[in-house]
């Protein structure tokens, strides 16, 4: 089985799909003249812009949403994976795809909200939306929407639950089988409540959680600050294969760089289109915005900020891809989260394996949340019959399951199933999203005209042609 899963992951994680992602977002980098630069001060006053309606949720609350989805295992485990795999390198290549990637966030996001819907007395949207609505193809669609559903209720729950469950084990001895089901039970108090009840625990938790660990990153970072210049120098000579001790990686770097930077930020996957439909608006490319900051917070903020800690205090392996290890400064440990424990314990000691579990059960435990938002939305995207609420207790149990599986189950098959569930989403929405690039294009372009004549942005759909906007209209 697991030979099985590893071929798949490969011909879906080929070549073909890094630079698939890079390419695109090098192409809406240009076509948006870099509006992940040119509206940085928006995307930041845009957070509170918006309060929320009894059918949609609040700019912040969209946002905190994304970030469950966003921040989760891969600030952790993922970074260390990619420095692992890649050497120091792979950083450089998670920031490319962050900064590139949150031009694809925009316009993922945008077109999340130009075609939402009311559902169920709710707003609801995503990729499966946009394509029925905005490119007219049906089984496309369709396609989109049952990949999503088993790629957030079966195979990324595993991930962020095994990452809880063993880091649990590792700093408190707790069995894996007590972890994995006290995270299912508290999971299922929360996802009964739906979206309205996922956005409060998300506005509550993500703040202080993403805050208290850039805030322990920090104070690392001040007691190495001389060491900054040579770090960063590391991290950028790795990256061009221009560093002794990692020559011959560059590949490696590029790609683990990518994976685990899009894993991180989900930017082009198609996952933050779906809270971007859920908030309440008066012009898409507001959420689009917002949502290409939340890019900016995961990968430049959370992950640079597990990067630093790791290269700082020198608590990292480096797989020698021909076998053994280029760098083994870790004895006995080749890859995961260990490697930010080891590097909290440095200047904390007995406090990493701790620390990193607590943000761990944080992280990943929201991030479940959110694949649970995910997957419902795509259901009600399939169920044209509103009276089919059983399908959605289904969906409960399903993910639920796949949470308390995931937390017993080995980490390598975890991993790989979440690879499989992200590439596949991400190769369908891409895919989606550069033939139905116009819409958005189009919003940023009214939203630049509004704000040049001293307007609060207000979108008319019909006004710039834009066809099958059912709310907007």
């Amino acid at each position: 089985m697991e030979q099985i899963v590893n071929s798949v992951n490969d011909i879906i994680w080929s070549n073909a799909l890094i630079l698939l992602c890079l390419g695109t977002g090098i192409y809406f980098s240009i076509v948006t003249r870099f509006v992940q630069v040119r509206y940085l001060k928006d995307m930041v006053t845009l957070l509170f812009g918006n309060k929320g309606s009894e059918k949609g949720v609040s700019s912040f609350q969209a946002f905190a949403i994304a970030i469950s989805g966003r921040v989760g295992t891969g600030n952790i485990a993922g970074v260390a994976t990619a420095i692992a795999m890649g050497g120091p390198g792979a950083v450089f290549w998670m920031w490319a795809i962050a900064f590139l990637g949150a031009a694809s966030a925009y316009i993922e996001a945008t077109l999340g909200q130009i075609y939402k819907e009311v559902k169920d007395g709710q707003y609801r949207g995503g990729p499966a939306f946009y394509i029925e609505r905005g490119l007219g193809i049906k089984w496309y669609a369709t396609l989109f929407a049952v990949a999503t559903i088993l790629s957030t209720a079966l195979f990324l729950p595993g991930v962020q639950s095994n990452s809880i469950a063993i880091s649990a084990k590792s700093a408190f001895d707790i069995p894996v089988e007590i972890t994995g089901g006290a995270v299912t039970v508290f999971l299922g108090l929360i996802i009964f409540g739906g979206v309205k009840r996922i956005g409060k625990v998300a506005e509550f938790v993500v703040p202080f959680m993403a805050g208290a660990y850039i805030l322990m990153a920090l104070i690392i970072i001040a007691l190495n600050i001389t060491q900054v210049p040579a770090i960063f120098g590391l991290i950028f000579r790795s990256a061009f294969d221009m560093e002794p001790a990692f020559a011959g990686i560059f590949g490696m770097a590029v790609s683990w760089g990518v994976k685990r930077g899009i894993y991180s930020n989900e930017a082009g996957q198609g996952t933050a289109p779906h809270a971007a439909a859920a908030a309440e608006a008066s012009h898409p490319a507001k959420q689009g915005l917002v949502q290409a900051f939340s890019v900016y917070v995961d990968t430049l903020f959370v992950c640079t900020a597990t990067a630093l800690m790791i290269l700082f205090t020198g608590k990292y392996n480096v797989v020698n891809p021909e076998g053994g290890f280029l760098v083994e400064n870790v004895k006995g440990m080749a890859i995961g989260s260990q490697f930010t424990q080891e590097a909290i314990n440095v200047h904390f000691p007995s406090l990493g394996s701790e620390f990193v579990s607590v943000a761990l059960l944080f992280f990943a435990f929201t991030t479940i949340m959110a694949y649970y938002y995910i997957a419902e939305t795509n259901l009600s995207y399939l169920q044209k019959d509103n009276d089919s609420k059983w399908m959605v207790w289904v969906l409960r149990a399903l993910i639920m399951g796949a949470t308390f599986y995931g937390s017993i189950k080995t980490a390598a098959l975890a991993w790989t199933l979440g690879d499989i569930g992200v590439g596949v989403m991400a190769w369908l929405n891409i895919i989606a999203i550069l033939l139905l690039r116009k819409p958005a294009l189009l919003a940023l372009r009214d939203y630049q005209q509004q704000k040049s004549e001293g307007k609060d942005p207000v979108f008319n759909a019909k006004k710039l042609g834009i066809e099958n906007t059912e709310e907007w209209n």
